[in-house]
Order: structure tokens, then C-alpha cells, then sequence
């Protein structure tokens, strides 16, 4: 398989990162649910460390997605309706606009919260800005709304995927799994 995607279909770069970064969306939307139920103690202090350091590789691999993107060719569309298309291309920019904004949001609130972010122990990010507990109120609901937003943004995505794949049936889905390029 080739690294790089072409017309017709997407190569090995680009089908590990969007299956590699869906799996670590999954993992860090479930560690923040389960640590909004834990009371305050080092327990969940871990798990908001993990859920820290995992936004942030997210939030390096959305960067870096975006850049490989730029540096590819991206395949034809398979629809046959324009509205389809834009449509599409609307929801994958949103899902590249809250892959950066949701992690972003989270190290800034954490910086309002004068809690800086370790990733994985190994380094602090610098705060991005100054504590301020009204900040901190305002951004935990921006980032509440974005993790919605992402549910929304995802289920869209996995339901248009799934419609390609039995109502239009075509390579749509199948050219996004792992294996050979699809070549139709």
C-alpha cells in the first residue's frame, strides 16, 4: 500500500491517523466522562493527568494531520450530488476545527485553573494564560459544548460512511479501512 493517498483512494499516512486518532477520541471522551464522576481525589487526579496528556498528542496529531493533508492529494468525492460534497467537506472541517479547539480549550482552562498540563510526566506546556476562575467557569463550558460537538460532528460522519457503504453502495467506507487502496 502506498504511504501517500491518490485520486481514487487514501493511502497508509492518512488511514492510520484518522483511525488511530478516532480510537484516541473514543478513549479521551470516555476517560472525561468517567472522571466527571469520581470526587475530587488523587484517583481522579490521575485520570484527568491521562485525559491531559492524551488531548495533547490529539491535539499534535490534528496538526499534523492538517499538514499531511495540505501535502496530499486528497481523492475524488464518490457522490454524485454537489449538496452531498459540500456537506462533506463542511463536517470535515469542523471535525479538523474541534480536534484543535476542544484540546486547546482544555489546556487553557486548565492554565485559568492554575493547573498546568504534564504530558505523560515527561514535560509542562506553559500556560497559555493567566489564573481566573471566572475564565475557568466560562471555558469548562466551551469545552463541555465542544465534546458535544464532537459527538454530533462523529455520529455525522459514521452515519454518512455507513450510508455510502449500504444505500449508495459505494467505496466511500471501504477506501478508508485499512488494507489496498481502492482503485474504482
Amino acid at each position: 500500500m502506498a504511504i501517500k493517498s491518490h485520486k481514487n483512494g487514501f493511502g497508509f499516512a492518512t488511514k492510520s491517523l484518522h483511525w488511530i486518532m478516532a480510537l484516541l477520541m473514543l478513549v479521551v471522551f470516555t476517560i472525561g466522562w468517567y472522571m466527571d464522576f469520581l470526587p475530587l481525589g488523587m484517583a481522579k487526579l490521575e485520570w484527568m493527568s491521562r485525559h491531559k496528556s492524551l488531548g495533547v498528542t490529539i491535539l499534535s496529531l490534528a496538526i499534523l494531520r492538517i499538514v499531511w493533508r495540505l501535502c496530499e492529494p486528497t481523492p475524488r468525492s464518490l457522490s454524485p450530488h454537489k449538496l452531498e460534497r459540500v456537506v462533506a467537506k463542511l463536517g470535515h472541517l469542523g471535525l479538523y476545527g474541534v480536534m484543535i479547539a476542544m484540546p486547546l480549550s482544555g489546556w487553557m482552562m486548565s492554565s485559568a485553573a492554575n493547573f498546568p498540563v504534564s504530558v505523560f510526566g515527561l514535560f509542562t506546556l506553559p500556560n497559555l494564560v493567566a489564573p481566573d476562575k471566572e475564565l475557568f467557569e466560562t471555558l469548562k463550558t466551551v469545552h463541555w459544548l465542544l465534546s458535544w460537538t464532537i459527538v454530533v460532528l462523529v455520529v455525522g460522519h459514521i452515519g454518512a460512511a455507513l450510508k455510502h457503504h449500504f444505500i449508495d453502495r459505494d467505496a466511500t467506507l471501504r477506501r478508508m479501512l485499512p488494507g489496498k487502496i481502492e482503485d474504482n
